[in-house]
């Protein structure tokens, strides 16, 4: 007789099946299988010399894709939320002032994190689809003194893509570091982080990269990094804590790295494929084909009579459109019909947007005129079929 209270789940002895579905919510996007075949090679270890060589690979990529010359430059075992806590838990301590741009859900949870490791948080505050002018970033700057300015450069939940320019140089001549988001945006729109003036940025591995999710990109300015070695106190996490990180992604300039958590390694040689893919197209390539699908979209909504629900041309992001919700339709049916008729994954608002807004992503490979004419065929079916009120 078994000595075993919980029994074998029946479930777990029926074989796995997962469908292939058209990821065109604003991510995870669909992976390639050339980056599936990647992460199927065998695992090693993450201390072997051949995972440290594809990090160090990982690393020129990433320099590469922010046109970056930061030495401290690697990619977090986590999503785009880990290398935000990553960037915020290290500059970042107890009492100091922090101002956060939230004109979209993004700018709410820098925020947050910042918050919960007890610093003193200001925002300023677009409406949805708005953005902010480097007057009223200068204003912030002046009143609030904060040692981190927050910014996303592509807001996937309202569909803004927020202009950069001058912002650092403002950051600098306040003494502040230039934190900024660009999970949404990198790959699929121009962005030149020494260029710009930032001091850490970060990204995501499931978007334009099209690599499954939990990697995030991230590097650190010199700037950023004497703030961060010269702090009086540890970092609250010691998962995040760069000094780690830093020695276990060789660029702290130790002769041997030390252990500090177990790496991904199968999602570092999706990564890397990634990031190769990325290489083979040419990061201005990509912007210029993401900028030119995404006008063909914008133009094929149009014509339907739908709205952009960003006003200003300039400011949309080519990456995640957001559509204004049809008059008189739910959303959430419209959606549901498109993911049970067509297979096809769109997505409604997220956090100020929720109720407001349609979002569709078309990053990386996805980004087609051909994928591009799936998503209008799905919606005028939707909007044929889906139950409009009379009011």
């Amino acid at each position: 007789m078994s000595s075993l209270s919980v029994p074998p789940p029946k479930c777990l002895q029926k074989p796995l099946v997962v469908p292939h579905r058209y990821m065109f919510g604003p991510g995870p996007s669909n992976v390639p299988q050339r980056i599936l075949e990647a992460g199927a090679n065998p695992v090693i270890g993450h201390m072997h010399p051949e995972i440290f060589e594809i990090m160090n690979d990982i690393k020129s990529g990433i320099q590469y894709m922010f046109q970056t010359q930061n030495n401290m430059t690697l990619a977090v075992s986590g999503t785009g939320h880990t290398a935000m806590e990553c960037a915020i838990f290290n500059t970042v301590e107890p009492g100091e002032s922090v101002l956060s741009a939230v004109n979209g859900i993004w700018g709410e949870r820098a925020a947050d994190m910042a918050e919960r490791i007890g610093a003193r948080v200001n925002t300023i505050v677009a409406p949805p689809g708005g953005f902010f002018t480097n007057a009223e970033i200068e204003q912030a700057l002046s009143k609030y003194r904060p040692v981190v300015f927050f910014l996303a450069h592509g807001e996937s939940s309202t569909g803004v893509l927020h202009p950069l320019d001058g912002i650092g140089q403002l950051c600098h001549k306040y003494n502040c570091l230039f934190l900024v988001d660009s999970v949404a945006s990198m790959g699929g729109a121009p962005l030149y982080m020494d260029q710009h003036g930032i001091d850490i940025l970060y990204t995501g591995s499931q978007k334009v990269l099209n690599a499954p999710p939990g990697t995030a990109p991230i590097s650190f300015s010199e700037r950023a990094c004497q703030k961060i070695f010269n702090r009086r106190m540890k970092p609250v996490s010691f998962f995040l804590d760069l000094s780690w990180l830093a020695n276990y992604w060789g660029c702290d300039g130790k002769p041997s790295r030390v252990y500090h958590h177990t790496g991904p390694v199968t999602a570092f040689y999706s990564l890397r494929e990634s990031l190769a893919v990325l290489v083979e197209e040419g990061l201005e390539n990509s912007w210029e084909r993401h900028e030119k699908v995404a006008e063909y979209f914008h133009a094929g909504l149009e014509n339907m009579g739908l709205k952009l629900f960003v006003k200003e041309k300039k400011a949309r992001l080519p990456t995640v459109t957001t559509i204004v919700a049809p008059h008189g339709y739910d959303w959430k049916e419209i959606t549901t019909y498109i993911m049970k008729t067509h297979n096809l994954e769109i997505s409604g608002g997220l956090g100020p947007s929720v109720g407001m807004v349609l979002r569709v992503g078309l990053m990386g490979c996805n980004s087609s005129k051909a994928s591009v004419d799936m998503v209008l065929m799905a919606l005028k079916d939707a909007l044929k079929h889906c139950h409009k009120s009379k009011v």
